[in-house]
């Protein structure tokens, strides 16, 4: 009777930690973050972690890429696209308990584009001309010129809002308006969030959420085989999906991403500041094989900065067409004598395996590498922030962002004044038909001119475990958006 009894509660406590493990779950990334600061950084995995989850900004991006309502419930637009009044969410309070106004929208738009703002897209906010709360729940933005595409940009991570209290500890002790509050970050392993009591909103089916960090691609098919992570939303070994597709515990999600995938140069430094040896370059590049040997097929073709998906995108891939004799023949046009880049890799799979393909087909028309592995801050100091490469590989996961190239400072150094004219005119287009023209022009502008090798876009390669719903499959922005994933049974 006494082996029965155990037996019983020995069940029933195995019914409970199943029953309470259905509320908890754990996410594989594989890069982790710098810091958690969505608008002090350039990271991706930061908003990997946060976006939706711990901060909120005025809007949002859906599954779908469409724009919806956040922390504003809706908005008026006035004076053709010069005025934006906000109407707040009301009973929003931070995770700190301090209550969320029209005064923190206000202070979260002036400190991003402030003079000494760290923010790595204060261009995002370089058309506001004044933010002025006119109630606790009502916000007038007025903009320098009409821009149709406010919305979209208050959607980003970087411009959630934040309260000034908390302000200057958000790398390490993020507080946002989320359904889920900071909890833990155990530097080299895992940050764990937890579900907000006090959230405004509808409450997350999920009590815990673990993003532990796995940038091995043994690492990770290894940790989803044992069961230590639920879910890879971006998983790094796409050689072993096939496998994992014919395992019933397992579902493969593959969809699209924003991240077109670059050879980067510094168009600033020799030799690179040859025209010729940059379409040498982009003509000695094989992308299929990119795509076949890097990402074991998923990826679709490039030939400039813009995603295949988007209604504006115009197929360029022609204009640099894999052309090894005439890559020689360009470079031999360039007069440059023997030439030998630096090639700097960051840490994702892309571009380590990608990186090698790149220097092997640059090597066959006459161009030699030297490639450094570099850890992801380092790369973010040194190339990003510091401009100290030649080349690099990097997917751009921000949503339709073009207009980098506007940028004078930033990283591979193009702002030809031609294309800062189309950005300009860009920002004050209304009209749907005139911004398509301009993003066409520009795609074209970017492609004559081989700023840099457009490799390939992307893919979205997700592996979760089958009882999992609500994973985004596509990923208009950077995300793991946790507000509506679940457990089914």
């Amino acid at each position: 009777m006494l082996d029965i009894l155990k037996s019983s509660v020995a069940a029933v406590a195995l019914m409970a930690g199943a029953a309470a493990a259905q509320d908890a779950m754990t996410i594989g990334m594989v890069l982790e973050p710098p810091n958690l600061d969505p608008t002090g950084g350039a990271a991706a995995a930061t908003d990997e972690v946060v976006y939706a989850n711990l901060f909120e900004g005025l809007t949002r991006f859906g599954p779908d890429g469409s724009i919806l309502p956040a922390l504003a419930e809706r908005w008026d637009v006035e004076e053709n696209g010069k005025v934006y009044v906000f109407h707040l969410q009301d009973g929003v309070t931070f995770h700190d308990g301090s209550v969320f106004d029209a005064d923190d929208v206000v202070f979260s738009l002036d400190r991003a584009r402030a003079e000494d703002s760290t923010n790595a897209q204060k261009v995002l906010f370089a058309g506001i001309e004044t933010v002025e709360a006119t109630d606790p729940l009502t916000v007038r933005v007025t903009l320098d010129a009409p821009d149709g595409n406010f919305p979209f940009k208050m959607a980003w991570g970087d411009a959630v809002m934040v309260d000034q209290a908390s302000a200057a500890e958000l790398a390490t002790r993020p507080v946002g308006t989320g359904p889920f509050r900071f909890e833990q970050w155990v530097q080299g392993d895992r940050v764990v969030l937890s579900a907000f009591d006090g959230y405004w909103g509808d409450q997350p089916a999920l009590a815990t959420a673990t993003f532990r960090f796995i940038s091995d691609p043994t690492a990770a098919f290894a940790a989803l085989m044992a069961g230590d992570v639920d879910a890879f939303p971006n998983f790094p070994a796409p050689e072993t999906l096939p496998q994992l597709e014919a395992d019933p515990r397992f579902k493969v999600i593959v969809g699209t991403t924003e991240g077109e995938t670059i050879l980067a140069m510094n168009n600033s430094r020799p030799p690179l500041d040859n025209p010729k040896l940059r379409q040498a370059i982009a003509h000695a590049i094989n992308r299929q094989d990119i795509i076949e040997g890097a990402m074991f097929g998923y990826g679709t073709p490039i030939g400039s900065h813009f995603a295949p998906h988007h209604p504006d995108h115009v197929d360029l891939t022609a204009a640099s067409a894999h052309d090894p004799a005439l890559a020689r023949d360009l470079l031999s046009e360039a007069g440059l004598g023997p030439v030998r880049l630096r090639l700097a890799l960051p840490p994702p799979s892309y571009a380590r395996r990608g990186g090698e393909i790149i220097a092997a087909q640059l090597r066959a028309v006459g161009i030699e590498t030297e490639i450094t592995n570099m850890e992801w801050a380092q790369w973010l100091e040194t190339v990003f922030k510091g401009g100290d490469f030649d080349l690099t590989i990097v997917s751009h996961t921000e949503p339709l962002d073009i207009d980098i190239y506007a940028r004078p400072d930033y990283y591979f150094h193009y702002a030809r004044p031609e294309f800062v004219a189309l950005m300009e005119q860009l920002k004050s287009a209304v009209a749907p038909e005139q911004r398509s023209a301009l993003y066409r022009q520009a795609q074209q502008m970017i492609a004559d001119d081989h700023v840099n090798a457009y490799l390939f876009q992307l893919a979205k390669t997700g592996v979760a475990d089958a009882r999992i719903e609500g994973l985004w499959a596509n990923a208009p922005t950077q995300a793991n958006d946790l507000t509506r994933v679940r457990w089914t049974d």
